[in-house]
């Protein structure tokens, strides 16, 4: 149910509104002026306020600045009988999203606020519609037909449908995050929010503000409320990318957030209802780390309600071929190549290798082939420079492996430069880097060269 407060001096007006609005199925309170508002908006969320302008104390703009200050997404509609266009220019400009004069109908305020909520759903499905648009679906979705990944395939369709918590457990570069979307899409969640967080990357001392958000001045730099990411992903799906890290302090209140569906906001009291989907990752051996005692038993359980243990590549060889497909016609496109193929010889190689790194492995080294093949329209062995991903850093070869991996930059660089007629710009778009980037490279490229010229 949406919320709206109504803040207005008259107190017939605030009658009227709180009746007419409470009847058409909004959750209303009121305020006679600014600083009692306030006051509520310090204990209670709020989607929308309607506001007179002059009040005593402060006037509606006044209030709505020091507002939103605290929470900058709540919406103003500003009433008023002193209606003038620098007036309503002003609200405007400094954040409501419509001004209406008195007098004025119920019906024309009812107009306005079903318009303001239809601009918000809007907003959201634009959002939502945007971020799908941004995960390249077409190069996201899952390979394989080994019996490994049929099964978890098989997984993925069982569990999509219901709200129920997931634990992936696989090596790093097997395509967790992939499984955790594809989850995510079957699901009847598939509209609202899928937020990721990498347990990982997230600062000790900024975990619990960024999982369940903190209020204006509950700590240095809070300068204004912030909504944790529980929040931000209500009715929708939250991945706990390497959960393993959630330092200890953090695991118990994690955990009664997933027991309770509640969150309370740092330096807040007040509980919010949350509607979250959790689906959590690793590629620790969380049993151990449990036997260590540093990861908490319960937490586990809960989180590990429909395991899903991802394969890693050199279980299922035989999607190997399937996957060099896959990539190769990504990296075809983004890299404006017609005809380029794998040589036989050289799939059946690549498919008898172990690659610890996994898929993101094979993915990379497949776009680095891509690059340094060239205008080859076949790519051998060599192009892909196994070797180079094998390196021991304590071998003597090492220096000679460097230097290979040198070359082969230089050459992608030449690559690039010859495919766009030397157009530095366009080459170093292709490359993925900056234009100062690829100048530097060719900078040292010439020094490389001056420096042999002297040694002989």
């Amino acid at each position: 149910m949406k919320k709206i407060l109504v803040v207005d001096d008259d107190l017939s007006l605030r009658t009227i509104l709180n009746e007419t609005l409470s009847t058409s199925g909004f959750q209303v309170d009121i305020a006679k002026d600014g600083k009692s508002a306030l006051a509520i908006l310090a204990e209670k969320q709020f989607d929308l306020v309607i506001s007179d302008l002059m009040m005593p104390g402060m006037t509606g703009i006044e209030f709505m600045v020091a507002a939103r200050s605290v929470d900058e997404t709540l919406g103003f509609l500003i009433i008023t009988a002193y209606g003038t266009v620098e007036t309503a220019v002003d609200a405007l400009q400094k954040g409501a999203f419509d001004f209406v004069t008195k007098p004025f109908s119920i019906s024309q305020i009812e107009s306005r606020v079903n318009r303001y909520f239809e601009y918000e759903d809007l907003k959201a499905e634009n959002k939502t519609l945007k971020r799908k648009l941004s995960d390249d679906r077409k190069y996201t979705r899952l390979i394989g037909q080994s019996v490994e990944m049929v099964r978890v395939f098989s997984q993925i369709s069982t569990v999509a449908r219901s709200d129920a918590a997931v634990f992936i457990q696989g090596e790093s570069g097997t395509g967790k995050e992939l499984i955790a979307q594809s989850i995510h899409d079957g699901s009847n969640r598939s509209d609202k929010p899928f937020l990721k967080i990498n347990c990982s990357a997230i600062p000790e001392s900024l975990f619990e503000s960024t999982l369940f958000g903190h209020e204006k001045g509950s700590f240095t730099n809070a300068i204004r409320m912030h909504k944790g990411l529980f929040e931000e992903a209500d009715g929708g799906t939250l991945l706990l990318d390497e959960i393993s890290e959630i330092p200890p302090n953090m695991q118990a209140k994690l955990l009664r957030v997933l027991q309770n569906h509640t969150i309370t906001r740092v330096g807040n009291t007040q509980e919010l209802d949350v509607d979250v989907r959790v689906i959590a990752t690793s590629n620790q051996d969380l049993d151990k780390l449990i036997r260590n005692g540093q990861f908490r038993a319960d937490l586990y359980y809960r989180l590990n309600v429909f395991p899903i243990i991802v394969p890693p590549l050199r279980l299922r060889n035989s999607d190997i071929p399937l996957l060099v497909d896959h990539f190769l016609a990504k990296f075809k496109l983004k890299y404006r190549y017609e005809h380029k193929e794998v040589a036989l010889d050289t799939l059946k190689s690549i498919t008898m290798e172990d690659w610890p790194g996994n898929v993101r492995q094979l993915e990379n080294i497949i776009e680095r082939a891509v690059l340094y093949s060239g205008e080859d329209e076949q790519i051998t062995r060599e192009h892909f420079n196994l070797e180079s991903e094998i390196l021991n850093v304590d071998d003597a070869s090492s220096i000679k492996t460097v230097t290979t991996i040198a070359e082969m930059e230089k050459q992608m660089i030449h690559n690039a430069l010859k495919r766009t007629a030397n157009n530095r710009t366009q080459a170093a778009d292709l490359l993925g880097i900056s234009v100062r980037t690829l100048r530097n490279k060719l900078h040292l490229y010439d020094e490389m060269n001056q420096d042999m010229l002297k040694l002989d």
